[in-house]
């Protein structure tokens, strides 16, 4: 006998917990407040393209470590993922996905099914550096350039990042290139000196 009330007495996973499987429209209201959708641009020794530069595409959600189980449940919802704290000391939790296929499988596509209304920017240019990243773009030099100026046009365009655009394009190319100054516009290149 199946039952579509996920409060009743012959459900045998209400004593595990919350719902496994959030409602859709409650996802994107929660990743509109409280997710990212965020590229890292960092230094890897492995990587000896692009002066060292490495691409990480991640989608994470923040949560106070009290309401664990919500995060939980974005794992059961999404079917891939993990819960881990945001710091060492931290009393916040991030759900996070950052494999480029369960990114390109899962993630997108529930996005783009169910659309944000306050990161749908953010998440329309991650989109693009994640399927650009599936087809292996970013090992070419003109296409790590390019995903590095969608990256740097993010999440209020890239303030908070470490280092600017030219230190990371400096070590891509002998070409000194001009920092993008809002989401995706092309831009003009300098001459070669």
């Amino acid at each position: 006998m199946s039952s579509e009330n996920l409060s009743g007495a012959d459900n045998q996973q209400e004593t595990a917990g919350p719902c496994n499987v959030l409602d859709p429209n409650w996802i994107v209201g929660f990743v509109d407040g409280e997710g990212c959708f965020s590229v890292s641009v960092r230094r890897s020794s492995m990587m000896h393209r692009n002066g060292g530069w490495q691409l990480q595409p991640v989608f994470q959600v923040y949560q106070h470590q009290d309401h664990r189980e919500v995060l939980e449940a974005m794992v059961s919802t999404f079917g891939c993922g993990r819960v881990r704290p945001k710091g060492p000391r931290s009393s916040v939790l991030t759900f996070a996905v950052e494999s480029l296929r369960n990114l390109e499988r899962t993630v997108l596509p529930f996005f783009e099914q169910h659309p944000l209304v306050v990161k749908q920017s953010d998440f329309l240019s991650f989109a693009a550096i994640v399927r650009a990243m599936r087809r292996k773009e970013h090992l070419t030099r003109s296409g790590f350039e390019r995903l590095v100026r969608l990256t740097y046009g993010m999440n209020a365009n890239g303030k908070q990042r470490a280092r600017n655009i030219e230190q990371v394009l400096a070590g891509s190319s002998e070409t000194a290139r001009e920092a993008p100054r809002s989401t995706p516009l092309q831009f003009p290149l300098k001459e070669a000196e």
